[in-house]
């Protein structure tokens, strides 16, 4: 497993950082819906129609945005979601949905451990085998990781 210097916190984004970018991406999933809701009913759209498209919406935002580099709110907020074993490659579709999946159904209480793990770490982030970085101190991008033999 990659260890860079994990004693550089900067590497990986906070409590705050990531709550903002949920609450972005909260905000333009809604926004979205509303939208589509709108339009429907301008046209009269069937129910099959609009469950559809709240499946969509809500169901495949989060993974399919993470599996091509991150979520508007990621974005914004310069932070990413990497491979847990290897923080300078991204995750993919399969580990997208198992992270939203274990994120819906454990709520907030998937971010009582993010301050007790080194690489800050949510619980769906350990059962996805993911992990979020800072995009402006990308792991990729610093000159010398430093390994160290796990015993």
């Amino acid at each position: 497993m990659q260890d860079l210097d994990l004693e550089n916190e900067h590497l990986f984004p906070s409590l705050m950082d990531r709550m903002q970018s949920s609450l972005i991406d909260t905000g333009i999933i809604l926004l979205t819906l509303y939208t589509c809701g709108l339009f429907y009913d301008s046209i009269e759209a069937p129910d099959w129609l609009r469950a559809a498209s709240l499946i969509f919406v809500f169901f495949l935002y989060e993974p399919v945005m993470q599996t091509m580099g991150g979520t508007v709110g990621n974005r914004i907020k310069r932070i990413n979601v990497r491979k847990n074993e290897d923080f300078t490659k991204p995750i993919n579709f399969f580990q997208a949905l198992i992270r939203f999946v274990a994120k819906v159904f454990l709520g907030w209480i998937s971010l009582l451990t993010i301050h007790g793990d080194i690489r800050k770490r949510a619980i769906h982030d350990m059962i996805a085998g993911t992990v979020m970085v800072n995009k402006q101190t990308n792991p990729a991008r610093l000159p010398v990781p430093i390994y160290r033999d796990e015993q």
